[in-house]
């Protein structure tokens, strides 16, 4: 059973959270429902409600949108309805009617995309599906809230009379005005409206002359507004006639409210539904804010948070455009306690609240910001003392009043609990608190509960380092500016760098040497061990860092390096052919420019041709050679060519033979009859070839370059003979 205090709530900022969620909701149902969100209590609610969510999700992203779910709340009319003979007024029908209609969609929709939202479908499958509310509404009831007049015979007839009678209120009416205007009795407005009745605006002098009722008279008392005396007796009428259909409509609505009345558990149960469904977009909402994701939720004892955001810092220096820093926790059964030290303001306490707040919001259905690769399991408890805890009520010092919280926690505390201790031990004297601390630690370590604690007592860093399945980490801190890093680095203890800071903000070097004196000389060789243990931690990180840089670097010059010699190598190439090419001509060059000189010189013509063709038939002679051992090369290449066909030739005939024998009982296909011109392929082979020749049970197979001898029956058929 899992139970998590108001104190673990305040002390992680959960109501931050409730209340930026119950912001992003429609409806006001909604957006308390959202400030009353608390922890699951069982593990199969729990993760309905993180399904739920990370579908409407994934809603944002598909093209199967979820409809519109805003609705006008009912609470009153709910009430209403829950006394006995009461009515609803002709708008509260329409607002139940629109619910009704509202849910009937989403319902639709959830079933009708049940592979896209299967847990919200079977949310929905809850709900009653009926049109029965909307149909008995609708026939009393117009889109605008207007009683129809059909709704009753009687309010039928009714109106139909109110209408012939407000005709004649008109044209007796008219027939004054005419009468009146043309015997000048009449201002230059002529007419007026007195407690909604058309009245005649006559001169005050004339007014004894106007048979009818006075209604009224102008400020200045120059004008009487007077109804006529034939207008009057159709509108006493017309009053009548509006009181009998006052009555009337409400008779329809008493029983028309009778018939509703039925249906109040599913109007009930339809606020609920859309209420909750308007906190689960609203959680979807906050989830792409954050980048919230839902991590695997595992049986095992692991807490593995990669990158893990903290969201309300998140947000706030997302609106400042500054910089966030996510942090990386891992507890495990054989690591599962973790002790933070370091400088104050270097990120330890937001550490440590980023655990606890997003485990708290994943174990209330929200989706949390870290990487897609981690996970959890669920805690029974989560137990914090974060803060300064003075209690001005209960007249404690912060010691006693996190006394009392250790004893709280030494009662709760077991292998399902997650505990989570800020400034662990202050508030009392460092060596006494220091000890009690350090056994309270060795306390929760032995009962195997998961935490994780900061701290600058150095017996816990050490105690830490002692226990097999607890381990120190610190957060990184800049040796030569003394700034943080705000990243958490696990595996070592971290210095509070006191004497550091002290003499970085100013105070004299003399000074922070009289305090060293004072204390012991081991607590300061530890705390210089560790901060001396820290820089060089910070000095490996940024020489590997740059490290990794340089060979980033390098592969990309060897890999410029590398272009330029092939592109080097091929112009060379291409020199040495061309410079061979020129040799040659130059060679025939000087060779035709001999024999020109000595034709010049003899004038012996058949000498001159006989060497001329001597010197072509060498020429020919080297271009036949350099053919022959291309030639030569060819069939060499095709004979291995030819070898490693027939050796993969015999391994595929293996094969075929071991699959013809498992596959004895599997009825083939009838394989085409091959003919000589077919395009053929061997099984598993890739190369085209043409049948030769066909002889029995074996085919010649021409590829082009060379042939080779197959047996039918492993050759695939490609394209027949064209």
């Amino acid at each position: 059973m899992i139970s998590i205090t108001d104190k673990t709530l305040q002390d992680l900022q959960f109501n931050t959270i409730l209340e930026t969620i119950s912001a992003i909701c429609n409806t006001d149902p909604g957006k308390q429902k959202a400030l009353e969100i608390i922890p699951f209590k069982d593990k199969d609610t729990l993760m309905e409600a993180l399904e739920q969510t990370s579908e409407y999700v994934s809603s944002f992203q598909n093209n199967n949108a979820i409809p519109n779910h805003g609705f006008d709340p009912v609470a009153y009319e709910i009430k209403f309805l829950a006394i006995e003979n009461s009515f609803l007024e002709a708008g509260s029908l329409r607002k139940i009617a629109a619910l009704s209609e509202t849910t009937n969609i989403l319902l639709q929709f959830f079933k009708k995309f049940d592979d896209y939202y299967p847990t919200l479908n079977r949310k929905a499958g809850e709900v009653e599906f009926t049109k029965e509310i909307i149909r008995i509404i609708d026939e009393v009831v117009d889109k605008y809230g207007e009683i129809r007049d059909n709704a009753s015979p009687d309010l039928l007839n009714i109106r139909r009379e109110m209408n012939s009678v407000r005709g004649k209120v008109n044209q007796s009416f008219g027939v004054a005005l005419t009468q009146y205007s043309g015997l000048g009795y009449l201002d230059d407005i002529k007419e007026s409206f007195v407690q909604n009745r058309r009245v005649l605006a006559v001169l005050a002098m004339y007014r004894r002359k106007v048979k009818g009722s006075i209604l009224g008279s102008s400020k200045t008392g120059s004008i009487a507004y007077i109804e006529p005396e034939a207008t009057l007796k159709y509108s006493r009428e017309l009053s009548n006639l509006e009181y009998e259909e006052k009555e009337e409509i409400t008779r329809i609505l008493k029983m028309l409210s009778n018939q509703i009345r039925y249906y109040l558990p599913l109007i009930i149960q339809y606020q609920e539904f859309l209420s909750d469904i308007d906190v689960i977009a609203a959680k979807a909402k906050y989830a792409t804010r954050i980048n919230g994701i839902l991590p695997r939720i595992t049986e095992d004892r692991r807490l593995y948070f990669r990158d893990a955001f903290h969201p309300i810092l998140y947000l706030t220096n997302k609106q400042k455009n500054e910089t966030t820093y996510p942090q990386t926790i891992e507890l495990e059964q054989d690591n599962r306690i973790i002790v933070i030290s370091g400088p104050n303001a270097g990120g330890k306490t937001i550490s440590l609240k980023t655990v606890g707040l997003l485990q708290l919001m994943l174990q209330s259905g929200m989706l949390i910001p870290v990487h897609e690769r981690s996970e959890t399991f669920l805690f029974d408890r989560i137990l914090t003392d974060i803060g300064d805890n003075q209690s001005i009520e209960n007249h404690l010092s912060t010691y006693s009043y996190r006394l009392k919280n250790m004893n709280y926690f030494l009662k709760k505390c077991n292998r399902k609990t997650l505990f989570l201790i800020d400034e662990f031990g202050t508030g009392s004297d460092p060596e006494l608190g220091g000890a009690l601390a350090e056994i309270f630690l060795e306390e929760f370590y032995h009962r195997e509960a998961f935490g994780i604690i900061t701290t600058h007592y150095s017996n816990l860093k050490i105690l830490a380092n002692e226990l097999p399945h607890a381990m120190n980490a610190n957060m990184l801190f800049d040796e030569r500016s003394l700034e943080p890093m705000y990243k958490l680095a696990l595996g070592q203890a971290g210095s509070s760098f006191t004497f550091e800071v002290a003499q970085k903000n100013g105070i004299p070097f003399g000074l922070i040497n009289r305090a060293k004196k004072k204390i012991e000389v081991g607590k300061v060789r530890f705390d210089k061990t560790i901060a001396t243990l820290q820089k060089e931690r910070s000095k490996l990180e940024k020489t590997s860092n740059t490290l990794k840089e340089e060979e980033t670097k390098a592969r990309e010059e060897s890999k410029k390096m590398q272009a330029i010699n092939t592109k080097i190598q091929q112009k060379l190439e291409s020199y040495q052919e061309l410079y061979d090419s020129n040799q040659k001509l130059i060679y025939m060059g000087q060779k035709i420019d001999e024999l020109a000189d000595r034709y010049v010189n003899n004038k012996d013509k058949k000498v001159i041709i006989g060497e001329f063709l001597k010197l072509i038939e060498i020429e020919a002679s080297k271009r036949k050679k350099a053919t022959v051992k291309e030639q030569l090369a060819k069939e060499i290449q095709q004979k291995e060519i030819k070898k490693e066909i027939e050796v993969k030739v015999e391994e595929i005939r293996k094969e075929k033979k071991e699959k013809k024998i498992k596959a004895s009982s599997i009825q083939e296909k009838p394989k085409p009859v091959l003919k000589v011109g077919d395009r053929v392929r061997m099984f598993d082979g890739k190369s085209v070839g043409t049948i030769d020749k066909i002889e029995k049970t074996k085919a010649v197979v021409n590829y082009g370059l060379f042939t080779s001898t197959v047996s039918i029956e492993l050759l695939e058929f490609v394209e027949a003979k064209k």
